[in-house]
């Protein structure tokens, strides 16, 4: 697999939850994977001044450490306010994007679901389909989203909107290094039940590994792909 794949995350940690043992296998098999996250991830929690920066710096720096667990090639950071995205404009953060795209040429593009219940994801999706368009001279062939656990599934209202998955990538080889890489997030885990818990992620793999025959797998929803 000699590709570029792009990741496009709202927040530190999506970036593992929805796809750590997939970027994890995949990079294995020599396909060079960056990840972009949009938002800061912290400012709705009420942080302010010095305080908000160590909080910041701590968390990028638990993501640096995930993401060499993973193998992405580089985890790249922008400023967006947490959970404030709507406050931007949808082209504004569609240029971000494009800027990514412009400079690393991926043939592959993962983001979140539509029907996430964070407004951070949805946002996201938005300006990567946006983004990712396929028009002459765009590098990108496919598109795809991944579950977002904490999001993806808490949005009931909206059910009809619901995530369901079309393609499954086994990671039963890889399980072990995505919930280490998960573990390095310490301000972002929770105890169980939780879904942001160690167990309960574990446990998601497995449900979605039986879907597909599979000991454990990570699900993903194709958008497009051109062939």
């Amino acid at each position: 697999m000699n590709r570029n794949i792009l990741v496009v995350a709202a927040h530190p940690d999506d970036e593992v939850l929805g796809l750590g043992g997939t970027v994890r296998k995949w990079c294995n098999e020599g396909a060079e994977i960056h990840a972009v996250i949009l938002a800061q991830g912290i400012t709705s929690r009420g942080d302010t001044g010095e305080s908000l920066d160590i909080e910041l710096a701590n968390l990028r720096g638990q993501a640096r450490r995930s993401a060499d667990i993973v193998g992405y090639q580089e985890v790249l950071f922008e400023n967006l306010p947490d959970n404030r995205m709507d406050n931007i404009d949808l082209l504004d953060i569609t240029r971000i994007i494009e800027k990514y795209i412009n400079n690393f040429k991926p043939q592959v593009v993962l983001t979140h679901h539509h029907g996430d219940l964070n407004i951070d994801h949805q946002l996201t999706y938005q300006a990567v389909l946006t983004a990712c368009r396929p028009m002459l001279g765009c590098s990108v062939k496919e598109l795809y989203t991944f579950e977002t656990l904490s999001s993806s599934e808490w949005n009931f209202p909206y059910y009809k909107n619901g995530f369901s998955p079309n393609l499954f990538v086994d990671i039963t080889d890889t399980i072990q290094v995505k919930l280490e890489a998960v573990g390095c997030y310490t301000s972002e885990i929770r105890q169980a039940p939780h879904p942001r818990s160690l167990g309960v992620i574990k446990d998601a793999a497995t449900r979605w590994g039986s879907v597909a025959g599979f000991s454990y797998a990570e699900p993903f929803e194709q958008i497009f792909r051109l062939m």
